[in-house]
């Protein structure tokens, strides 16, 4: 499920939740592409076998920042804002992971509008973005993005 605003109504949607993300499982392939595009092949995420017995639960985890490049794909049709010409990622306020995310694991995001302000002829929205892991109480990432978004 989606919200819709318009590019002059947004600011009235800070300090809701925007949406929650449907799951999307963490592959061992997707971690390994994650690890070719990066070149951080440690082995917590790419060998299978050493982790099998050095690994708490015995699998690989997903790298932090494979986490966190998620939340495009995850939050990219929560929130509609008509009359927006383009958009644009200006950053990141705090970024927390605070669990491991083992393969095989399901993800999905939760967002809050925390505020939407004026900024250099656009208006920057910053989101809480939470990405839980199924079955956890903790989730895999905590962050607070800011975009800003155009007429």
């Amino acid at each position: 499920m989606s919200k819709s605003a318009t590019f002059d109504t947004v600011a009235s949607l800070a300090g809701q939740e925007i949406g929650v993300s449907d799951w999307v499982e963490i592959t061992q392939d997707r971690i390994n592409q994650f690890a070719d595009a990066t070149g951080d092949h440690q082995w917590i995420h790419v060998n299978v076998e050493m982790a099998k017995q050095m690994m708490p639960g015995g699998k690989t985890i997903a790298h932090g920042y494979l986490t966190l490049s998620l939340i495009p794909f995850l939050t990219g049709g929560m929130l509609r804002i008509e009359g927006v010409t383009r958009g644009i990622n200006y950053g990141s306020n705090k970024v927390r992971f605070t669990n491991m995310v083992p393969v095989g694991s399901k993800l999905r995001a939760r967002q809050k509008l925390l505020s939407a302000e004026p900024k250099g002829g656009g208006l920057q929205l910053t989101n809480e973005v939470t990405i839980e892991i199924e079955g956890q109480e903790r989730p895999a990432c905590v962050a607070e993005t800011i975009t800003i978004i155009y007429k």
